[in-house]
């Protein structure tokens, strides 16, 4: 888990929606969050692989927080009990 992940998870989860890649960079940045589109999407990819996040339309990409991710924000799940992905995007 990186810091994008937890920048992610967070802005679905408190503002409970739906969102595609490009919608959560414009959102982000409006939070004063500098994450680039790229790094969204290799990030959701991952976050989508952990079920943390679902496609909830498969067509546009858009993507919410599910159970898990909600348990992972409110440490009811280590960080250490999802599968290490090696990658170090934004620590």
């Amino acid at each position: 888990m990186t810091g994008n992940d937890d920048s992610i998870l967070e802005f679905l989860g408190e503002n409970d929606v739906a969102l595609a890649p490009r919608g959560l960079e414009i959102n982000l940045q409006r939070e004063g969050i500098s994450i680039s589109k790229r790094t969204i999407q290799r990030r959701v990819k991952k976050l989508h692989e952990k079920g943390l996040i679902e496609k909830v339309h498969e067509n546009a990409g858009y993507y919410a927080i599910t159970d898990k991710g909600r348990q992972y924000l409110e440490g009811e799940l280590d960080a250490s009990e999802l599968e290490d992905d090696g990658d170090n995007d934004g620590k």
